[in-house]
């Protein structure tokens, strides 16, 4: 099957390499230039090029340094307007062609977002930065946007995804008009690679500390290959928490606690540079192989860095995660699959969820289990990403390929191991329950189910007589205080006095970490007709809109949550919140934001 989300031509001819040539015009927001595509044959007599677009003004088409002719199809509301290109005649499967399309976005360009300078922490500067998956990229250039095209080098005077040739890594950063600022991280020992932080001047030191601590995912697969891994701090209206850009990953400065916490993120989005941008998914029906993977590394990670237990711990974490997602898809089932057969032309940020990254870690937890043990299935990852780096495939590519492994390393116990899995279930099963159930190394939680307990069995004492103390959290981790937030809704809401003594007393309605701030807004809205949920939806709203900063919680695990629990509560609130500051955030968040107001926007 064909990327579902593209109307490209790319089995037939595909983009090896592309050149820009842009002018950012900040003053009327847009990008003018060129992109020149170096095509390369894969059907004989080809007779056009059909490229992405989406609300581009294409201006001119050359073919081997000649115009042509060229024609913009209709517009599709999801996949945008294809652009077709005739070719010379006679093209042989192998040969060169060269494209070259002049062209400038519009106002409508999706994968970019245009910062005013008091939208950023100098509040000196404006701000420019891309965001293009899943499928945005064809917003800011034509090009065949599926990840089955894989376009490997450009090198651009901009602080971007490639390879760096300017300046070195362990050298000065360039001196340009803006104000982003660079400081390499220590070399690691027996490493053949570099990296640092970029931020703007206002944050790195912040940045710096919190990010030095991270790990590489090295020594579970293969070896890193891109030659440099720097990290970039982006203003808060950054729409996910990173994004695994090869050699520069964009990260969400709510990431920033101060306690160096949330860098888990960090190997996450390192371990893309082998599941995500090393082996890649075909397009978006296989996603899950990209993000399954990739979580599922994270959390081996945390046992290999720290233990067991630590493992256990987040996928305890995710499974909440989970859990609300599948609920939230409950009248739309599909979008509950691993693998989801997409419709040409569907939306796949419909689908966007924690489901592909939990579902999809957990499918890889019970193989790990069944097959006998990270001692028997690392080995396999191995050849895994051995096999397919720099390949796009699919998911019944990648279980062929784990069925003839065993078949080759394991012999008929490994193929029994694996015929036992209800793949069918795990792949295309609906429901809110998981093929089979989990079990989690619950050491570390076991304290946060605790304390919830606590609460819970305390809803009918007096405020006055509850024997709760400001040292109850001291010897919690921040993710341990997540889970006992995550876990007190479990239970039935707290009375309003209980909900607002306790974000009195452990100071969790205020505090800086934004993942502890989600879950007790997630809390304490729970009964949309408490006095409590009424005083803290107020809260929640001003939060996520930045106070009338400008500096909004543009992150959609955060702001996209907190509007659907502020809706649940008062309508007129959420909408009027939205709507105060709603071109501060990015558009993807705008788009998903109101889907959540379906109906009032």
């Amino acid at each position: 099957m064909s990327d579902p989300t593209s109307q490209a031509n790319y089995t037939d001819i595909y983009t090896q390499h592309v050149s820009f040539k842009w002018n950012i015009d900040f003053p009327n927001k847009k990008i003018t230039g060129s992109a020149t595509h170096d095509l390369r044959v894969s059907k004989d007599q080809v007779a056009e090029v059909i490229f992405d677009t989406a609300d581009l003004d294409i201006e001119s088409v050359e073919v081997e340094g000649k115009s042509v002719a060229y024609e913009v199809k209709p517009k599709h509301p999801i996949m945008g307007a294809a652009l077709h290109i005739p070719l010379p005649s006679g093209l042989k499967s192998g040969s060169l062609v060269k494209a070259t399309i002049t062209y400038q976005t519009t106002k409508d360009c999706t994968a970019l977002q245009w910062l005013a300078k008091e939208q950023t922490q100098g509040k000196s500067f404006p701000y420019l930065f891309s965001q293009c998956q899943p499928i945005y990229a064809r917003s800011m250039a034509p090009v065949q946007d599926s990840p089955s095209v894989k376009i490997v080098t450009s090198v651009l005077p901009a602080l971007m995804s490639a390879i760096r040739q300017s300046p070195p890594s362990d050298g000065p950063a360039h001196d340009w008009k803006g104000n982003v600022v660079y400081r390499p991280f220590p070399r690691h020992e027996g490493k053949e690679w570099t990296s640092g932080i970029w931020a703007e001047p206002e944050l790195i030191e912040a940045a710096y500390w919190e990010f030095i601590s991270w790990q590489s995912a090295e020594e579970i697969v293969v070896p890193y290959r891109f030659g440099v891994y720097d990290l970039l701090v982006l203003p808060p209206s950054f729409p996910y928490g990173g994004m695994e850009n090869a050699c520069l990953t964009f990260l969400t400065p709510t990431l920033l606690a101060g306690d160096r916490t949330l860098v888990d993120v960090i190997a996450h989005e390192l371990t893309h540079s082998w599941f995500g941008n090393g082996v890649t998914h075909a397009h978006a029906s296989h996603f899950w192989l990209n993000e399954g993977w990739t979580t599922y590394i994270e959390r081996l990670l945390l046992q290999v860095i720290h233990s067991p237990a630590d493992r256990g711990f987040s996928y305890i974490i995710g499974f909440k995660g989970l859990q609300d997602a599948l609920e939230q898809y409950i009248d739309r089932p599909k979008y509950q699959r691993l693998v989801i057969e997409f419709e040409k032309g569907e939306d796949p940020d419909d689908a966007y969820s924690r489901i592909p990254y939990d579902k999809g870690a957990n499918l890889l937890l019970h193989l790990e289990r069944t097959l006998g043990g990270l001692d028997v299935f690392l080995p396999y990852v191995r050849d895994y990403v051995s096999t397919f780096m720099g390949k796009s495939i699919t998911t019944q590519q990648w279980k062929e390929h784990l069925y003839a492994y065993y078949d080759k390393h394991g012999g008929a116990e490994r193929i029994t191991a694996l015929d036992s899995i209800d793949w069918d279930a795990w792949f295309y099963g609906e429901g809110v329950e998981l093929p089979v159930k989990m079990e989690y190394d619950s050491t570390l939680a076991e304290s946060s189910y605790e304390l919830a307990k606590r609460w819970d069995s305390a809803r009918a004492v007096e405020i006055s007589r509850l024997e709760f103390t400001e040292n109850d959290l001291d010897k919690f981790s921040s993710t341990q205080k997540v889970v006992f937030l995550e876990r007190l809704q479990s239970y039935k809401p707290l009375p309003s006095s209980h909900v607002e003594y306790l974000a009195s007393l452990y100071k969790v309605s205020n505090t800086h970490n934004a993942e502890i701030r989600l879950r007790f807004y997630q809390f304490s809205l729970a009964d949309p007709s408490s006095p409590a949920a009424k005083k803290y939806a107020v809260e929640a709203a001003d939060w996520v809109i930045g106070g009338g900063t400008g500096m909004v919680v543009g992150r959609m695990k955060f702001c996209r949550d907190v509007f659907r629990a502020v809706y649940k509560v008062d309508k007129e609130l959420a909408v009027n919140a939205f709507q105060k500051e709603k071109n501060s955030f990015h558009p993807i968040a705008r788009k998903l934001i109101e889907k959540v107001f379906v109906g009032r926007i």
